[in-house]
């Protein structure tokens, strides 16, 4: 059972909604909107689908589109009073809240060309949704009708999901596109050595966090979208490289069956209905 409403509860509810609509602004602004420089030709074009080998195929980006719709949805949907008290939601409302402050703050700093930067706070971004979603597990829902279990799963569990699993792969992107602007020293080893190295570990999470979440889809299917559209990026446009195609599919492929996987062993066991 829920207790009753504090005024902190109210003051959460209005810094997670304000945080949303800035977001979607930030958005905006990185998407060439309000004056702003679209981020594939923000920092010198260094996050362009073509600046490294481990660069997603730009249609891959329109799930931020998804993700932003999901927060803006969860921002409105956590402002109604029956919510305001929730376990799950003073657990995870400032968290949310953060990465929302996190990734604007990442498209200010690609905006002004500052990589290194934008590696600080995507890894922040990156440990502060693995936390959402750590709490969010082990979270007494205390949902009691079918349709509110749903809405929680999609509105909640599902774009937090899709957060995650974006942010893994766009992380590892991001600290390339740095390593390569910056002229990283390879040390003598190939980079499609380095890619392949880089995808593994991507996968390497992607199957993690599918084993912890037991068997949670959505950030599967996100991180495996990003990986199937760095395949396709470097099998048909340049830098082209056939082995890191091949090892981002591969690597697509592991995180989904880990996922599909985990999920079937943990409802045998469990009878877990959880859609996200």
């Amino acid at each position: 059972m829920n207790s009753r409403p504090e005024p902190s509860d109210r003051v959460r509810q209005i810094i997670v909604f304000v945080l949303a609509l800035l977001a979607v602004a930030a958005a905006g602004l990185g998407s060439g909107a309000f004056g702003g420089t679209p981020v594939q030709d923000a920092a010198g074009g260094a996050l362009a689908a073509d600046a490294t080998l481990i660069a997603p195929g730009t249609p891959a980006f329109s799930i931020w589109s998804v993700i932003y719709l999901g927060l803006l949805a969860y921002a409105v949907w956590q402002l109604a009073p029956a919510q305001a008290a929730r376990l799950v939601q003073r657990r995870v409302g400032y968290l949310i809240a953060a990465s929302m402050l996190l990734n604007a703050a990442w498209l200010g700093a690609i905006q002004i060309g500052q990589l290194w930067l934008s590696v600080a706070i995507i890894v922040v971004l990156l440990v502060v949704l693995a936390r959402t979603l750590s709490l969010m597990l082990r979270t007494p829902r205390g949902v009691t009708t079918r349709t509110g279990a749903i809405v929680e799963s999609v509105g909640l569990d599902g774009t937090v999901g899709l957060y995650l699993g974006w942010v893994t792969i766009a992380s590892a992107a991001n600290v390339a596109a740095w390593a390569v602007a910056a002229e990283f020293s390879d040390f003598g080893i190939e980079p499609t050595v380095w890619a392949v190295a880089a995808l593994a570990i991507a996968a390497c999470i992607g199957v993690a966090t599918a084993i912890f979440s037991r068997g949670r889809l959505t950030p599967a299917i996100a991180l495996s979208w990003g990986l199937c559209w760095v395949a396709i990026a470097r099998l048909t446009d340049e830098p082209a490289s056939q082995p890191v195609g091949i090892a981002a599919y591969a690597a697509a492929g592991i995180v989904i069956v880990a996922a599909i996987a985990t999920r079937l062993i943990t409802h045998h066991r469990s009878g877990d209905q959880s859609v996200a």
